[in-house]
């Protein structure tokens, strides 16, 4: 680019700030993914203690009544079968993610803008619904026991 002649010398100033957009985009892009894994991450790992906090409450409160450990245990097992499914749950999101990233990024290579707002709404929609689904099943295990 820089060993072009001087008569070209603004199509290699405009080709220049489009690979600067082009970077600025990327980082943008970038630095947005590693905080939504960080904010997902946070929410499991409060989830998590929510969950063992009411598990050892109500352990608690059984032991007190005297009655068979049965019970406590069904409970904590399917606490923390249902703990297992939301990690996996989790972790799909967060492949899909990352294939939906690295498909943005071959987009911006393409330069196709509205492509990538289309995955971006996608991308917004997917963890929407993931979220409620979440929140679905919590509610049905609260209202199980």
């Amino acid at each position: 680019m820089m060993t072009m002649t001087t008569t070209r010398r603004r199509t290699t100033t405009i080709t220049m700030t489009m690979m600067m957009m082009m970077t600025l985009m990327m980082m943008i892009t970038t630095m947005t993914t590693i905080t939504m894994l960080l904010v997902i991450v946070t929410i499991m790992l409060l989830l998590l203690l929510m969950t063992m906090m009411m598990m050892m409450m109500r352990w608690r409160r059984r032991s007190r009544t005297r009655t068979t450990t049965t019970t406590t245990t069904t409970t904590t097992t399917t606490m923390m079968m249902m703990m297992m499914m939301m990690t996996m749950m989790m972790t799909m999101m967060m492949t899909m993610m990352m294939m939906m990233m690295m498909m943005m990024m071959m987009m911006m290579m393409m330069m196709m803008m509205m492509m990538m707002m289309m995955m971006m709404m996608m991308m917004m929609m997917m963890m929407m619904m993931m979220m409620m689904m979440i929140m679905m099943m919590m509610m049905m295990m609260i209202m199980m026991r």
